[in-house]
């Protein structure tokens, strides 16, 4: 069987008309590329060029051979430069899992800064509910996903990144809609809406648990709405909800929200991956959230922080790893 230099070396003598231009252009002796050739010519039966002092021509078979191992090897070389680029990031797909906002916040920082480093790579975002998550995290559905909460997850790497402040969402007209904060002892005679919809059902328990010091018997709905139209619900003075500080860049007809004042509605969120996800797509991704949340993460080469910039137009800073991440 003919080997892969062998044909290269080959196509280079073919190519340049000379053995002599053929070893310079390859950067080989010219003896190693006459006995290279002559190998390929004994397996193949045949003879592939005629030599003189001038140089080389193909012969009959080695002008057909030459026809046939020229679009091979141009194949062979796209190949290895997209595994190049994948596995330098440089190509490839991320899939995220998020359960808050991309209009303002870390996260959309966090992919604004990827994209301007890593633009050939696909972003793959999908909304969901925590488990939801977590199952198709498991079977590779998802590279990585971004939760809110400080739990660590039994087989998964994690990593707490930033903190949201929880806000109420209220009608403009709403008798609370002058105050600029607010506190959970003015809300529990409120009636809140929730979505039935990821992560509504989270939101739901969030509220029930912080009232539970100031009210016996919390009052919220269940709607079969997303979270876009539950918004727009509150506008209508249809109730209250909670929403992450990520919302506060999202603007709806005649609703307001106002931050929550306790030190205990400040929700952390983590990123939780499986260690041995390979994809280098996401391996860029942890390491541009370290850099972009100010940690630096212990670890090989593959998780060093690097500096970059984010255009000021995009609402993120520029960043660099400072503090030592405490997470692993």
């Amino acid at each position: 069987m003919p080997q892969l230099s062998e044909i290269r070396y080959f196509v280079a003598a073919a190519e340049n008309g000379s053995l002599r231009q053929a070893a310079e252009t390859l950067d080989v002796g010219q003896s190693c590329v006459s006995r290279s050739i002559m190998r390929l010519e004994d397996k193949l039966g045949v003879s592939l060029l005629e030599r003189s002092n001038t140089g080389v021509r193909l012969t009959n078979a080695g002008q057909r051979f030459l026809d046939e191992v020229q679009p091979a090897l141009q194949q062979l070389d796209q190949a290895r430069r997209s595994a190049c680029a994948a596995g330098r990031a440089e190509a490839g797909t991320v899939r995220i899992g998020v359960l808050t906002s991309l209009a303002g916040g870390f996260l959309r920082k966090l992919l604004v800064a990827y994209r301007q480093q890593y633009p050939q790579v696909r972003i793959d975002v999908r909304d969901g509910g925590r488990d939801e998550h977590i199952a198709a995290l498991r079977v590779r559905e998802l590279d990585i996903v971004f939760v809110p909460g400080a739990r660590q997850v039994p087989n998964c790497e994690y990593a707490e990144l930033w903190c949201e402040r929880i806000h109420i969402a209220l009608a403009r007209g709403h008798r609370l809609a002058s105050q600029s904060q607010l506190d959970w002892p003015e809300l529990c005679e409120e009636q809140f809406i929730t979505s039935g919809i990821a992560p509504g059902p989270e939101v739901h328990d969030y509220i029930v648990r912080r009232l539970a010091d100031h009210s016996t018997c919390p009052k919220i709905e269940t709607r079969c709405a997303g979270l876009e139209t539950l918004m727009n619900l509150v506008g209508l003075g249809q109730g209250l909800t909670a929403i992450s500080g990520a919302w506060v860049d999202v603007k709806f007809p005649d609703l307001v929200l106002r931050p929550l004042t306790d030190p205990e509605d400040v929700l952390p969120f983590s990123a939780i991956w499986l260690a041995e996800n390979d994809n280098p797509a996401l391996r860029c991704l942890v390491s541009t959230a370290h850099v972009l949340a100010g940690r630096v993460r212990r670890g090989n080469s593959d998780w060093l922080p690097r500096r970059f910039e984010v255009r000021a137009s995009d609402g993120a800073p520029s960043a660099d790893g400072q503090k030592r991440d405490r997470s692993r």
